[in-house]
């Protein structure tokens, strides 16, 4: 257990999908000492492990920060609940295992807006390097990497008649999202391993957790950076464990490395004095450095979950029967199969709004299942959800404390739909999931559409039904938006160090300037590689 006053060459906050890839790719040099703070606790809760155990985790306080958003105008004014990771993981822990890249255009936007080294081509090979591929290496995949990647196993007639109804509307199977191309229709891979969940705590950590230059704090709540008097230049961490406070220095060169997400790192830049200056002075925290974009940006997916009662059983049927659940729950003890295998969508669809469009803007995951919400009682009926999402929303939040507590979370402002292109595309996605479920084979399935129903037919009510039903699906970004000096916006550079601040860098998810095309885990953990590599190229051209 870290004492007091310990010195470190490496501060990691956050143990989450970027932290555990930080603290594996820099505690291979054993001449420098890493620590790694986690708010949460280790990764011991048994359904953690298990692929389909994320409707135990989320909504789980031990588990899960458990945020609500604001109340959002563009959703009729409800607060939706924002799970995010709370325990060795972090959100890849509580996951839906779904493993997407994003398109090759993300990444070469992000080189347009200025950020040198953030092209497709540079990133792939950390995308290469983290992968442990079950089919194997070839030119988009690479394997014996820490983080397994295997094929969904667990289909359904069902599941093969939306593919081929989706074939017949034109958009065509696609058996690998993280190929050539994105577009069309599939099945997921998802980051599991002979029937567990492989988190980043389980392929990056768990194999290095004995080194003896790293050092793991659980239930370490993040305080704030310490600054060496009134300089700009980060000397330390302070944090909070049973009740008393910690405070851990950086050694001469070191780093204070900002893992905690989306949400936590905005929210500990501006506890620590670096934000926008008029909100640090609401909440009387002295500025040390005016940084606007700090907790600006906020980027997510807004799904919109259609529910179709079927002709077939589904996982309604056997999970809401005490027989058919214990008969799955003995498939996956004893074989390691079955749907407690299955990630949290099985059918994946990338495909345009919009015939004009050069590439696909919205996202459909199906599932042989359904409930009003993730995590909670399955429908008393044989039903099915087709979930769609917009890749690239124009609709922009933010994340701003409202206190100088810590404990106190900060506020969370979405913005859904706010833009008019947003809702355009939204009301077009749902047309299109009407129209997959109206064409055979898979209309043949269909009894009705049970949300938000049939009767629900102008694009105006359309509209209205998704601010009404859609949800989170679970994907904040770009909060500490990577940018250059001159983008008011950005928070840090190319090589994430946070403008205007010495020894301080961020990484993770809240760095990406624009959210990307698909599922934001594997682009993190893609971000936490390549900025492995940069933290150690720096220290080693400062030792020169």
């Amino acid at each position: 257990m870290v004492t007091t006053d310990e010195t470190f060459d490496f501060i990691i906050v956050g143990a989450g999908s970027a932290g555990c890839v930080l603290a594996n790719r820099l505690s291979t040099d054993r001449n420098v000492r890493v620590l790694l703070l986690e708010a949460g606790g280790r990764d011991t809760n048994p359904w953690i492990h298990v692929p389909v155990g994320y409707f135990k985790t989320l909504h789980n306080p031990k588990t899960d920060w458990c945020y609500k958003t604001d109340p959002d105008p563009g959703l009729s004014g409800r607060r939706i609940d924002w799970p995010r990771g709370k325990v060795l993981g972090g959100s890849s822990s509580i996951n839906g295992l779904l493993y997407i890249r994003g398109q090759a255009a993300d990444f070469n936007h992000w080189r347009q807006l200025g950020n040198a080294g953030w092209s497709f081509d540079d990133v792939l090979p950390y995308f290469k390097r983290a992968e442990d591929q079950e089919r194997g290496a070839d030119e988009h995949h690479g394997s014996g990497g820490p983080l397994k990647v295997s094929d969904m196993r667990a289909k359904r007639d069902v599941c093969e008649a939306l593919i081929a109804s989706a074939e017949a509307n034109g958009i065509p199977p696609n058996a690998d999202f993280n190929g050539a191309d994105q577009e069309g229709a599939g099945y997921f891979q998802q980051t599991a391993h002979r029937g567990r969940r492989w988190s980043t705590a389980v392929g990056y950590l768990k194999p290095v957790r004995h080194r003896d230059n790293l050092v793991i704090e659980t239930n370490a709540m993040g305080l704030g950076l310490l600054f060496s008097d009134d300089s700009r230049r980060v000397s330390g961490f302070a944090f909070g464990r049973a009740g008393q406070r910690h405070e851990v220095y950086l050694k001469p060169g070191g780093e204070v490395i900002l893992a905690a997400g989306a949400i936590g790192s905005p929210q500990m830049l501006q506890l620590s004095g670096i934000g926008p200056g008029a909100l640090l002075k609401e909440n009387a925290i002295t500025v040390r450095h005016a940084l606007p974009g700090v907790g600006e940006n906020l980027q997510d997916h807004l799904q919109i979950r259609m529910v179709f009662e079927v002709n077939v059983p589904t996982l309604n049927d056997e999970i809401n029967h005490l027989f058919s659940r214990a008969m799955i729950g003995m498939q996956y003890i004893f074989q390691r199969k079955g749907p407690m295998t299955m990630g949290a969508s099985q059918v994946c669809i990338f495909t345009k709004s919009r015939p004009s469009l050069e590439a696909p803007d919205i996202q459909f995951h199906f599932q042989p299942l359904s409930a009003d919400k993730p995590g909670i009682k399955m429908h008393p009926f044989s039903g099915v959800t087709s979930s769609v999402c917009q890749l690239r929303p124009e609709s922009r939040g933010c994340i701003a404390i409202t206190s100088p507590d810590p404990d106190v979370y900060p506020s969370i402002q979405p913005n859904y739909l706010s833009e008019t292109l947003d809702q355009e595309t939204v009301v077009n996605a749902m047309k299109l999931s009407r129209r997959l479920f109206s064409t055979s084979p898979l209309k043949e399935f269909v009894v009705r559409e049970h949300m938000p129903g049939s009767n629900i037919e102008s694009d105006a009510d359309l509209l209205q039904s998704a601010r009404d039903i859609a949800q989170t699906i679970y994907h904040p970004t770009s909060t500490c938006k990577m940018g250059g000096r001159d983008d008011k916006g950005a928070v840090v550079d190319a090589s994430l160090k946070v403008h205007g601040i010495d020894g301080l860098r961020v990484v993770d998810a809240s760095v990406m300037p624009t959210i990307t095309s698909g599922n934001t885990n594997a682009p993190t953990i893609m971000i936490a590689e390549k900025a492995s590599d940069m933290i150690i190229e720096s220290r080693r051209h400062a030792a020169t």
